[in-house]
């Protein structure tokens, strides 16, 4: 059988992803497996239609198509996310339709369910006979039991398109509006208490909605934050994946575009920052894609610290939990603080308008404040997927990221520190071999034990707090 195998890296054949896409294929050879340079030929896939159209075919022709892929921001790379805009936007969607599908990417396990979820949904998109996809940890490859798991994933993929196994969708169409926001004056302006408000947005002529949102959220502040378009900036290209600023940051792209210079000023320069779009398949447009991929150039240390963070979004956002799902995971590893999501899908101006005006005072309180939020289980399990990295295997070629980890305390091991509680949870562990003590502490003792360092807090605690 012939599959068609999308490569969705930047660096081509020369990608670690495409290795396991040619172990598979020297194993069945009696499959034809087409593979197409994607994100890394984007350009040209984009300006000539006779490329793109070339593609097409090929996925006409095929009895199945891999997404093959590594991760980058928590999704696919952003050429690879224009390619499936293009699909769209020159109607060739009947070429995807009825062909089975699945996914195959590589990565350090950072958000790649967040990838598949959106790769899955794309299928279900194109109609697709989508099978169930296989996100290894990068190093999988050179194990045997890795090269196993691959073998039963291309074997179950084949097998599958062999007997037209029917398969359920599992993502619901997306429903689009025609509302049209109208914004009313504002009451009651905000001071930003001299902190640098910054907002970010695509939105061209055409996202009429997503301008007069932005537009309404300004005007809430007493002096309205500095806006800048992406479209205005000079953005040469996607990160290459090339890892050149590992070792001090320095981007490829380095005095070539505007975007390094932007990035350090209007982002990291910033105490708010607002960013600004419009839902765009199961996401926000590539160019959004395209400038989470560049800050790759500060690798993995969080250029968003302490910040406060607002997304305004036009579009059925609620209908795709995957991108609250993505932003939430990033700022949280970040150690942002993401103060809200506001969408126009309550299709009532005047509801708009309040939820601006609430973003705009939550985000100024906060900044006041230096607040941020606890992070959940995403931002926790995220740092320690990087902290474990960073320490070890990824040590180099990230020597930025370990240097910057160790200054700030980044490797903090339970083995490293707590020794008092480790000896005191050791010293229990031994007398609760000893049966009465065990029944007196797991009856009787354990629930008031548990609960009294938090009580002597509480009755510490002085009186009413202030209001600020």
């Amino acid at each position: 059988m012939k599959i068609t195998v999308l490569n969705g890296s930047p660096k081509g054949d020369l990608s670690v992803t495409m290795q396991y896409v040619k172990f598979i294929e020297k194993k069945y050879p009696q499959h034809n497996l087409k593979k197409i340079n994607i994100a890394s030929a984007i350009k040209k896939i984009e300006k000539n239609g006779e490329v793109f159209n070339e593609i097409i075919e090929e996925v006409k022709t095929s009895d199945g198509v891999i997404w093959a892929f590594p991760l980058y921001y928590l999704l696919v790379q952003s050429g690879y996310k224009r390619f499936i805009e293009l699909i769209n936007i020159r109607g060739a969607e009947n070429a995807f339709k009825g062909k089975y599908a699945t996914a195959l990417s590589t990565s350090i396990h950072f958000f790649d369910h967040t990838a598949h979820n959106y790769i899955h949904a794309i299928s279900d998109d194109l109609d697709m006979r989508y099978i169930n996809g296989f996100s290894p940890e990068m190093h999988d490859l050179l194990k045997s039991e890795g090269q196993e798991g691959l073998l039963v994933f291309a074997e179950n993929f084949f097998s599958a398109i062999t007997n037209k196994l029917k398969t359920p969708k599992r993502f619901l169409e997306i429903k689009n509006s025609s509302f049209k926001y109208k914004s009313g004056k504002v009451t009651n302006k905000i001071d930003s208490n001299s902190k640098r408000v910054v907002v970010i947005s695509d939105g061209g002529k055409e996202d009429k909605n997503l301008n007069a949102m932005v537009d309404r959220f300004r005007g809430s502040f007493t002096t309205p934050p500095e806006l800048v378009n992406l479209n205005d900036i000079d953005i040469k290209g996607g990160c290459l994946g090339c890892c050149r600023c590992g070792y001090d940051n320095t981007c490829v792209y380095e005095g070539k575009d505007g975007y390094i210079d932007f990035y350090r000023d209007k982002v990291m320069g910033a105490d708010i920052l607002v960013f600004a779009g419009v839902v765009v398949d199961r996401y926000l447009s590539s160019d959004w894609k395209r400038f989470f991929d560049r800050s790759f150039f500060m690798g993995h240390t969080p250029t968003m610290k302490n910040k406060q963070v607002g997304f305004v979004i036009s579009g059925p956002l609620s209908q795709v939990p995957n991108i609250t799902e993505i932003f939430n995971g990033f700022m949280e590893c970040e150690s942002a603080n993401i103060a809200g999501f506001i969408t126009d899908e309550c299709e009532d101006s005047n509801d708009i308008d309040a939820h601006l005006d609430s973003l705009a005072e939550h985000l100024v309180r906060f900044a006041k404040a230096d607040y941020v939020s606890p992070a959940t289980f995403l931002g926790v399990g995220g740092r320690k997927i990087f902290r474990d990295d960073i320490w070890g295997k990824l040590r180099f070629p990230f020597v930025a990221d370990h240097k910057y980890y160790k200054k700030h305390g980044y490797f903090d091991f339970p083995h490293k520190k707590d020794w008092a509680g480790r000896i005191k949870s050791k010293v229990l562990v031994l007398l609760t071999k000893i049966p009465q003590i065990r029944k007196e502490i797991y009856i009787n003792k354990i629930k008031d034990e548990m609960v009294k360092p938090f009580m002597k807090v509480v009755e510490k605690a002085d009186g009413p707090a202030s209001s600020k």
